[in-house]
């Protein structure tokens, strides 16, 4: 998993700044500690929950996750690819640098593109809402949501870039298979700077395990960019939570502006110019 606490500090973009981390740790924290006091005595109930009827088909609920990182190392880049990602300078991993002199795109309020904001940094929980004819997916973070069509159509051959690509998914069983294309190349994959090109097309497999249960899966081709396909999800578990209503948490430009002046600039050594 992520390092969250950092980059939460980015998702809270108020301007209390100062209190940004010892907010985003609560968070965290705080729920894990009374679900510990709280525990129940029998698994009678979870057991029960799990043998209530369910619609296989239909992925509609709030769902928790605990964010995810990629499964396996990348692959070996192209040198088209390899190129592109030494020009990526991120906050995170071993090519690290400090917050102020890094370019992820995050740290402007850029959107963070697919696959990035759907699972793979944000532990926020995610909403499905299935209609006949397309399945929303609604995300916390940025308060934005994906349209994946379920209509029978065909992936378009040429459509232009979007931020969170175009998305079409098929039932293979009770298995819901989702393709993406037409994804924009200024979005990075993951926190430490992986890149990607606009020919890349990313693999999404959802089965309902149980009522309460969601089992995930994610791969990448991307041929310009990487020598084979990347399997940058194994299957994680997502958790249904009845209760849960998504919150608004927005990356403001404005607010952005605050936390890098009182925040980020100054832990870099950096400082605004006088007015």
């Amino acid at each position: 998993m992520p390092n969250v606490l950092p980059s939460c500090g980015w998702r809270s973009r108020n301007k209390r700044a100062s209190l940004t981390a010892f907010a985003c740790a609560a968070a965290v924290l705080l729920p894990c500690a009374m679900r510990a006091q709280t525990a129940p005595k029998s698994s009678a109930p979870a057991a029960a929950a799990k043998t209530q009827r369910f619609d296989p088909h239909d992925l509609s609920g709030v769902w928790d996750h605990s964010g995810a990182v990629p499964s396996d190392p990348a692959p070996a880049m192209t040198p088209w690819g390899q190129e592109k990602f030494n020009l990526t300078k991120p906050s995170f991993g071993p090519r690290a640098v400090p917050p102020v002199f890094g370019n992820d795109p995050v740290g402007k309020c850029d959107p963070q593109g697919f696959p990035r904001i759907s699972v793979l940094e944000n532990p926020q929980p995610l909403e499905f809402i299935q209609t006949k004819d397309r399945l929303f997916e609604f995300i916390e973070w940025n308060h934005i949501w994906r349209t994946i069509w379920i209509d029978g159509r065909e992936l378009p051959k040429d459509h232009d870039p979007m931020w969170l690509g175009y998305s079409v998914g098929k039932w293979e069983g009770d298995t819901l298979v989702v393709d993406t294309v037409a994804m924009d190349d200024r979005t990075w994959l993951d926190h430490l700077g992986h890149v990607h090109s606009e020919d890349m097309r990313v693999r999404e497999r959802y089965h309902r395990l149980d009522r309460n249960t969601l089992e995930f899966t994610m791969t990448i081709e991307d041929p310009k960019t990487y020598v084979q396909p990347w399997v940058i999800i194994k299957p994680v578990r997502l958790t249904l939570n009845p209760t849960h209503e998504l919150d608004e948490i927005i990356c403001a430009p404005s607010d952005e502006e605050i936390f890098n002046d009182t925040i980020r600039n100054p832990a870099g050594g950096v400082t605004a110019p006088k007015q």
